[in-house]
């Protein structure tokens, strides 16, 4: 079974500017995903796909192949990361490589480690799997979760049967932490393929390494988890 691993890592990122490269304990960003599907030994090729040279040199640099550079219709705001993995598997079967199957791994997931991949594709093993995707235990307990109107009235809250229930006896909620997608090479081809839909499953990561960089809070939360990491 062939894979590749797809890092998107677009320059210009306008939320936190240059996120995908900026410094995490001494490394860029995207290092440690890198980091973490080459340790893995599950993929035939780590590629990042970038529109920037120079983050281009910093992905090389690492570890990772950086075969080309997006074309523009991937590289604009409103692409998404499928279509990013769609435009890399085409010109990866343009060369006469093809692959059975890709994970999309985001490097705004610093934290997701090699064993998280190895977990993933440990799943494909059963045969009634077909796609994967990582998740992570939501924080507080969606069942006490409530809307509040604007006069700020608890009414909602007051009339719930969750309202003075303890947290450890309700059922679990999840949600997706955007470190890993495994899905089939040649289905995710199809722009109608539903992922989700196609015996998708959920592998379960920790909350500490499903941390997803999107402010620069994030990153310092990610800081302060990771140096905990090494002192252990």
């Amino acid at each position: 079974m062939k894979s590749i691993a797809v890092i998107p890592a677009r320059s210009g990122s306008k939320g936190l500017p240059d996120k995908n490269i900026m410094d995490l304990n001494g490394q860029p960003l995207m290092a440690y995903t890198i980091d973490a599907a080459l340790k893995s030994g599950c993929f035939d090729e780590v590629m990042v796909s970038t529109d920037s040279d120079y983050y281009a040199e910093i992905a090389k640099n690492c570890g990772a192949t950086v075969p080309f550079l997006r074309d523009k219709a991937t590289s604009g705001d409103n692409a998404g990361s499928w279509d990013v993995v769609r435009e890399v598997l085409s010109r990866y079967a343009d060369d006469n490589r093809e692959f059975d199957y890709v994970a999309l791994l985001q490097p705004t997931s610093p934290l997701r480690n090699e064993q998280d991949i190895l977990g993933a594709f440990d799943m494909l093993k059963n045969e009634d799997v077909h796609n994967v995707v990582t998740v992570t235990e939501v924080d507080h307990p969606v069942q006490q979760c409530f809307k509040m109107p604007s006069n700020g009235s608890m009414k909602e809250m007051a009339e719930s049967p969750y309202s003075y229930a303890r947290r450890q006896d309700l059922e679990p909620y999840y949600r997706e932490n955007g470190a890993i997608y495994l899905v089939d090479a040649k289905k995710i081809m199809d722009k109608d393929y539903n992922f989700y839909a196609d015996a998708c499953h959920g592998y379960i990561m920790p909350r500490e390494r499903s941390v997803d960089i999107d402010t620069r809070i994030d990153l310092e939360v990610a800081e302060v988890i990771l140096k905990s990491y090494i002192k252990k």
